[in-house]
């Protein structure tokens, strides 16, 4: 074993000393979880994957910061969680705009899970509504190739259109500049494949990513986090993984991280098409467990989407209360 390799297992020990695999499965779906606020949005989560019929279990990444009554919740309803460590690089960054991002560095975990053979790391904040179990089967780079190929990981782009108009955003970050603007010219194609990665700000969105773990990976993520360049990843894990891996990730169909803000008019609603949507990301506030009586009465076109979550998690409430389960979660 050459140095580089003793480091990055090393790296791998640090944040996964633990590598027995949690549940009885090979591949799996992971989603981040260090506190209650996402708890409603994980459990939606997990309910639709497996009301979709999907094979592979979902494991709840936690970290310390997670409360008793979140671990109560999960261990209820039979969830499997694993303990990851917080992560955060060496130098610090600002996100007070988007407190969010701290969170973020986190949902580099999956790199490290090293026990399984497929890792599909999920946001919280995301609904299944079709099966997509063909995501663990997606041709990546294995391992041995140690990270130096050109099929490292899949995501589906993020879109820097900025349709909310953040002033805190890059200046770049315009409609012209999105690789889903790319697709807009071929809106059938865009359904069955993604942009190139090196399209538009060539950035992947962090919301899915379909990864192999890897010690090799990961120990390049982690030497990342430690450099002072770290202060320049202005989208935290999502820069990071665009600069370490550049033009070595798979882009997939929008489908399959479905971003809320697409469907909006004069955004991608050039290539959305809800009946061909799998999961729906739910990014940005307010997440739809988070709307007042009054919202969800008077809902626009920009926010019908939410109805889609509501009507699935209260087929959960209801299978749950069944079950004996009224925690208010």
């Amino acid at each position: 074993m050459s140095i580089q390799d003793e480091k990055n297992a090393a790296a791998v020990a640090a944040v996964n000393p633990d590598q027995t695999r949690v549940v009885d499965s090979s591949k799996v779906w992971t989603t981040l979880i260090t506190n209650t606020a996402y708890l409603p949005g994980l459990l939606a989560l997990d309910f639709s994957l497996k009301r979709v019929g999907s094979k592979h279990p979902l494991v709840a990444l936690y970290t310390d910061a997670f409360p008793p009554e979140g671990h109560r919740a999960l261990d209820v309803r039979g969830i499997p969680k694993k303990h990851i460590p917080y992560l955060l690089p060496t130098s610090h960054k600002d996100y007070s705009n988007d407190p969010r991002f701290y969170d973020c560095w986190s949902k580099l975990t999956p790199f490290s899970l090293v026990e399984y053979d497929r890792v599909v790391q999920l946001d919280s904040d995301m609904l299944a509504l079709q099966n997509m179990d063909e995501l663990m089967e997606l041709e990546l780079d294995p391992p041995s190739l140690e990270a130096k190929g050109q099929r490292v990981f899949a995501a589906s782009h993020a879109c820097v259109c900025n349709p909310l108009k953040k002033p805190h955003y890059p200046a770049d970050w315009i409609p012209e500049n999105c690789a889903f603007t790319t697709q807009h010219s071929k809106p059938k194609l865009a359904q069955r494949e993604g942009a190139s990665p090196t399209a538009g700000l060539a950035m992947p969105n962090g919301g899915l990513q379909v990864v192999n773990p890897s010690a090799a990976a990961y120990g390049a993520i982690l030497r990342a986090l430690q450099s002072p360049t770290s202060m320049a990843y202005e989208f935290a894990d999502q820069s990071l993984l665009s600069d370490v891996f550049s033009g070595r990730w798979v882009g997939i169909p929008y489908i399959y991280n479905a971003l809320k803000t697409m469907r909006w008019k004069g955004v991608h609603d050039a290539i959305w098409r809800d009946e061909q949507v799998k999961n729906v990301h739910y990014l940005l506030a307010p997440k739809p467990w988070e709307e007042t009586p009054a919202q969800r009465q008077n809902r626009d076109k920009r926010t019908e989407i939410n109805a889609w979550w509501w009507e699935i998690n209260e087929e959960r409430k209801g299978e749950e209360m069944a079950r004996g389960i009224d925690d208010g979660f």
